[in-house]
């Protein structure tokens, strides 16, 4: 499994900013980010190479924020890539409370990040359906 953070961040002009500067400042690299807004906060979601540190420097900064697993899989870079995992995981009926992109930096290979209720019994279901699910962040690296 690969950790993720998950920030409440005000939904105005540059608070979103202030987040990645901070992080930045205390030398978190960000490998794959979605941000979803609400009215009044937007939740802002990102696998990075210290997810613990993340943690910290945003509690001590008055966020409010947490760490979950998420598991992460390569996906194949072909017209209906994402649609075949999509469907292993429906037909396994597997529910995803959510799903965003990124890229392993130094092949660009494109992968997946996605959450469900049932992550272990996911992470099973794309195992055994030939998809190669990473185990740790270095291999965003790779």
């Amino acid at each position: 499994m690969i950790r993720q953070n998950i920030v409440f961040v005000e939904n105005k002009a540059g608070s979103l900013r202030k987040v990645t500067n901070l992080l930045a400042e205390k030398g978190v690299n960000i490998y794959g980010f979605a941000c979803f807004d609400t009215p009044e906060f937007a939740i802002f979601r990102m696998v990075s190479d210290d997810p613990v540190r993340a943690e910290q420097v945003l509690t001590e900064s008055g966020y409010m924020n947490r760490i979950t697993d998420v598991i992460v899989v390569d996906l194949k870079d072909e017209v209906g890539g994402l649609d075949e995992l999509l469907s292993v995981l429906s037909e396994s009926n597997v529910s995803l409370n959510y799903i965003y992109t990124s890229f392993r930096r130094e092949n660009q290979i494109p992968v997946i990040i996605l959450h469900s209720e049932e992550i272990f019994a996911t992470e099973s279901v794309l195992r055994g359906n030939g998809f190669r699910v990473l185990s740790s962040v270095d291999e965003l690296e790779r």
